[in-house]
């Protein structure tokens, strides 16, 4: 952009505004769409009341039209605001409505201070990837990478290719002391100093003041959320120094690097930000299997003071291997799960003719919906085919989806390297949900149709815009993602799954003292205290499914859930499909080697978990019931009535998976 242009902020017309001012939005599940958008996406405006759907809306499409027009303006390209407006408005209708919602990131961050006045677009992205292939010249870039974006909620994919290639030296002479700074990047320089003292020759040990970090409990602005104090991140400082410490004069192991990866994940989760996403991608080795094995590995496994429950372990699996050893891990407790780089790097969709257009990738973000370069970041959006009359109504939706998400791809972050290949790929991934709903109505021969006509509507539009925005077309463009609180807005079931119930109880987690909980009360939705967690009330909201013939996944095979995996790989996603099959372990768990050599020939990636019985745990985040006690359940419900409130929301993070997180 040039230096001395200034460009007024793109605004829609109050007179359009107030035409939704008065309209109820249509949000999904009895009321628990509200629940999900008052507690996580409701920002507080500067009059100190939290905004209402209408005003988050006009706040994320202005904040989109805002970001083109700063681009077009700042390379001196045509801007015409009278057709913005009109395209401004119509994309404004389908998020009101919930045809498309940007991720949760962008419903959270797009348009507020934070991308306006502080310029930190990082904070739409979802989740992102690094490889330590390259860490003899990288060095501690992976670890300090991975913190970074932690800390700023996105979720981080690693793999552990820099294994046995860079070697530990010892740190000599007299020790320096680094006083951190009381500062995200300050946390992060510190992680850096201590591996570079183990990482470079003839370095000078390093020590720690942790005096300037502010004490805990004190407020976070920005982000939000109060402080940890420096106890999380001084443990990670000493379990860093035992484990480089024990390899000194010996090369960096499979366990070393994903043990310093967990470990943070483990301080930014003790800290402020109260939930990461952390994925791990191996070589499938002994070593590299038993990371989980408490029996192999104790003290990482520990259920009070470990470490290995941060991170999800995934193989990087090769066609034609063996998948026996694998797979009996896989059927006693889901991991690992599985990617295969040679279908990422050579196919979009799975249908397609061979490419090498992503011959670059090296992982995928924690959910497995979007592979990745190194360093690269996740840019996604969600579409619900349910709501909408016709393929005509669905493709244009598409067309505001895919502008949303190439509209981010303007955006830069705090990482050279990062803008680099995200400038280059301009990788965007439109998602689906609500699928299982759109077959049950439809059937699956009309949503084949829907995807094929889809894909190529995306296509089509990306051709147009880029053009438009003098940029290269999107490596990829469509992707499955698990999805979570974005589809509870619409209503919609996550992604690609079948729902665990058609009948049941949602239950949902608020602060004791939110000020919605009144609201929640008054409307006569049950609530209790969260088992061992007095801060907090589950509020338990009565939901139905109505689609006939709409199975649940109990009703469902591994098998079919693998096809419909490979069917979104084939007819939708170019990027990858994130499904996690879920199994039975008495009568499925046996049949996985046999599933993933049939299916490594059409999938990306895939994961496993094996079902959960009913009751498995107190406060479940689903409980089936009846017909008559659903009945009776609605029956006793007011009218939800929010009204005015002051409340801080929870930041969202990453792919809004609570299967994605830590």
């Amino acid at each position: 952009m040039v230096a001395d242009l200034k460009v007024n902020p793109f605004r829609l017309t109050d007179d359009f505004i107030k035409q939704y001012e008065n309209i109820t939005p249509d949000f999904g599940f009895n009321g628990l769409g509200e629940i999900v958008f008052r507690r996580t996406y409701s920002r507080i405006k500067s009059d100190g009341t939290n905004e209402a759907w209408f005003e988050t809306v006009r706040r994320v499409v202005e904040g989109t039209y805002s970001m083109q027009k700063r681009w077009i303006m700042g390379q001196r390209l045509e801007w015409l605001h009278n057709k913005a407006q009109r395209s401004a408005q119509e994309m404004y209708d389908r998020i009101f409505t919930m045809k498309f919602l940007p991720p949760g990131r962008g419903l959270w961050a797009m348009g507020s201070a934070l991308t306006e006045e502080r310029g930190l677009h990082a904070a739409t992205f979802n989740c992102s990837f690094v490889s330590t292939e390259n860490i003899l010249t990288d060095l501690a870039e992976p670890f300090t990478f991975l913190m970074d974006a932690s800390m700023l909620g996105i979720g981080v994919g690693f793999d552990t290719k820099g294994a046995d290639l860079l070697r530990v030296h010892g740190p000599v002479g007299e020790p320096t002391t680094f006083v951190i700074p009381d500062s995200r990047e300050g946390w992060v320089e510190s992680l850096e100093r201590l591996l570079l003292s183990f990482f470079k020759p003839d370095q000078a040990p390093v020590e720690f003041d942790y005096s300037q970090i502010r004490p805990e409990g004190e407020p976070i602005k920005g982000f939000g959320g109060v402080a940890s104090g420096y106890v999380p991140l001084k443990a990670l400082h000493d379990h860093a120094r035992v484990i480089l410490g024990g390899l000194v004069d010996e090369h960096l192991t499979t366990t070393a690097i994903v043990d310093i990866m967990n470990l943070t994940g483990k301080c930014v989760v003790a800290g402020n930000v109260r939930r990461s996403a952390l994925i791990s991608f191996g070589d499938g080795s002994q070593e590299y299997l038993d990371l989980k094995n408490p029996q192999v590995n104790p003290e990482r496994n520990h259920p009070q003071t470990g470490w290995g429950w941060t991170s999800n372990n995934s193989v990087s699996a090769t066609r034609g291997m063996d998948y026996t050893a694998a797979a009996e891990r896989v059927a006693i407790n889901g991991e690992p799960g599985f990617i295969w780089l040679e279908n990422v790097q050579q196919f979009g969709r799975m249908k397609d003719k061979p490419t090498t257009s992503d011959a670059k990738a090296r992982g995928s973000n924690p959910c497995g919906e979007i592979p990745l370069e190194s360093m690269e970041l996740c840019n996604l959006t969600e579409v619900f085919p349910t709501r909408h009359e016709s393929l005509e109504d669905f493709k244009r939706t598409l067309k505001y989806a895919y502008l949303y998400s190439k509209t981010v791809t303007l955006s830069t972050t705090p990482w050279p390297k990062t803008n680099k290949v995200m400038l280059r790929n301009r990788r965007i991934g439109l998602s689906m949900s609500g699928i299982q709903q759109f077959v049950a109505l439809h059937g699956l021969g009309s949503f084949r149709e829907w995807c094929d006509t889809g894909y190529a509507t995306v296509q089509h539009y990306d051709q147009i815009y880029s053009d438009w925005l003098a940029i290269p077309k999107s490596k990829r463009l469509t992707t499955v993602k698990p999805s979570g609180s974005v589809s509870l807005l619409a209503g919609a079931t996550p992604g690609l799954h079948w729902p665990e119930f058609t009948t049941y109880i949602r239950r949902m987690r608020l602060a004791a003292k939110s000020p919605l909980i009144k609201a929640f009360k008054k409307a006569g939705y049950p609530m209790e205290p969260a088992a061992g967690d007095p801060n907090t009330v589950v509020v338990e909201v009565p939901v139905r499914l109505s689609e006939p013939n709409l199975r649940t996944v109990d009703q469902v095979s591994l098998w079919e859930q693998l096809a419909m995996a490979a069917f979104m790989q084939a007819h939708w996603s170019d990027n990858m499909v994130s499904c996690t099959v879920t199994f039975d372990p008495e009568t499925e768990g046996h049949q996985i080697a046999a599933a993933l050599t049939y299916y490594q020939y059409a999938l990306k990636g895939i994961s496993f978990l094996p079902r959960t019985p009913a009751g498995a745990y107190l406060q479940m985040p689903y409980e089936k019931i009846t017909e008559e006690e659903y009945l009776n359940r609605v029956a006793t419900l007011k009218p939800l009535k929010v009204g005015v409130t002051h409340e801080e929301v929870e930041i969202e993070r990453f792919c809004t998976n609570a299967g994605c997180e830590i």
